[in-house]
């Protein structure tokens, strides 16, 4: 059966929240910028064994493996995996939409993406090879991780469902079993658009890290103000895996660049990136798109990225906010995982001038 869709009631930005001096885009989302889309398969059953999993596919476009979209990428902390990565650093391109899973399913994801590039394009394997990214963060608490609980077959299934407009947040796809800052969170997305650039910046965040006391919304120590849930996750350590998009004609350094702004908006959050946790970030670009192997210029100077990145650090900070404030409570395999409670989260924020 499928598990808790229902956002909670409007997001914290219809509520008056502002994180930044920039607005957001229509949806609020990474499918903000245009060509962008994003489709999720939740798996939710109690038997054979606790499942409280999924897969997340986020697509920069269509007809990737002939014309692949500019990439980057940064790490925070390394104790996790996004396949590509290494391809997409020497490159600075991606040939695959990026998938999102549980650690243990990454194999299997990878799988499953290969085929599903094969059933896009039939040249995949004879006119050249494809490196698919799949990322991953650590859902064992609430999901039985062995066996793996997702199918080859979802990470085609996720994109078939993907599309633009209103993004599925909290425990949902990927992040159906994930707890960010003791609290249930999972799926994430923010916008902001950045007038100077003529450009969009959406990021899509897994989260999946923290512990209660640190957590921050917009400034206001809401984890140290809170009763924390009774019932803690059982590591501090997690992982965070953001994936950045623009349609500003970036090239692969800046978008590394860009990648790595995620890493601040997570600490505004309160993140510390612990030892044993994974932030990793993946940043595309949907414009500047040519054939494979072709010769790309740079269409964008350096100098002009700065509203771009306040864009990326405010819209990663939202993100995490909005994947706490969109998932309800979930009992999983080793206990529950509560939904941030909104009355008294609200009430922290009205009297901090923050509402």
């Amino acid at each position: 059966m499928p598990g808790p869709t229902d956002p909670r009631g409007p997001r914290l930005r219809e509520l008056g929240l502002r994180i930044g001096a920039l607005e957001a885009g229509p949806a609020d989302a990474i499918t903000d910028v245009p060509g962008v889309r994003v489709g999720h398969v939740t798996v939710w059953r109690d038997a054979p064994q606790v499942a409280r999993t999924g897969v997340t596919a986020i697509a920069p476009g269509t007809d990737l493996f002939r014309r692949p979209v500019p990439a980057g990428g940064a790490v925070l902390n390394g104790a996790g995996e996004l396949t590509g990565y290494v391809a997409l650093s020497e490159w600075g391109t991606i040939e695959t939409p990026v998938y999102l899973t549980s650690t243990m399913a990454v194999g299997r994801i990878y799988d499953g993406a290969v085929a599903q590039a094969v059933a896009d394009d039939p040249a995949v394997g004879l006119e050249d090879v494809v490196i698919p990214v799949v990322g991953e963060c650590d859902d064992s608490w609430l999901n039985t991780a062995a066996p793996v609980q997702v199918e080859a077959a979802d990470a085609g299934r996720a994109l078939a469902a993907a599309s633009g407009g209103a993004v599925a947040e909290g425990a949902v796809g990927a992040g159906t079993g994930m707890v960010c800052f003791d609290w249930k969170a999972g799926i994430g997305s923010a916008s902001r658009v950045v007038p100077d650039a003529g450009a969009t910046v959406g990021v899509l965040v897994l989260a999946n890290f923290g512990s209660a006391p640190n957590l921050r919304i917009d400034g206001v120590p809401v984890g140290r103000l809170l009763a924390g849930p009774g019932e803690p996750r059982s590591r501090e350590a997690g992982s965070c895996i953001a994936v950045v998009a623009t349609d500003a004609p970036l090239q692969g350094a800046q978008l590394q660049r860009l990648a790595r702004r995620a890493g601040l908006g997570l600490a505004r959050t309160g993140s510390v990136a612990h030892h044993g946790s994974g932030e990793i970030f993946v940043a595309f670009a949907t414009t500047g798109r040519v054939g494979r192997g072709a010769a790309r210029e740079a269409a964008f100077a350096d100098g002009e990225l700065n509203g771009l990145f306040a864009a990326a650090v405010d819209a990663a900070e939202e993100a995490v906010v909005n994947a706490l404030w969109a998932a309800p409570d979930v009992t999983g395999r080793a206990g529950t995982a509560p939904g941030l409670p909104h009355e008294p989260v609200l009430e922290l924020l009205r009297a901090h001038g923050r509402l």
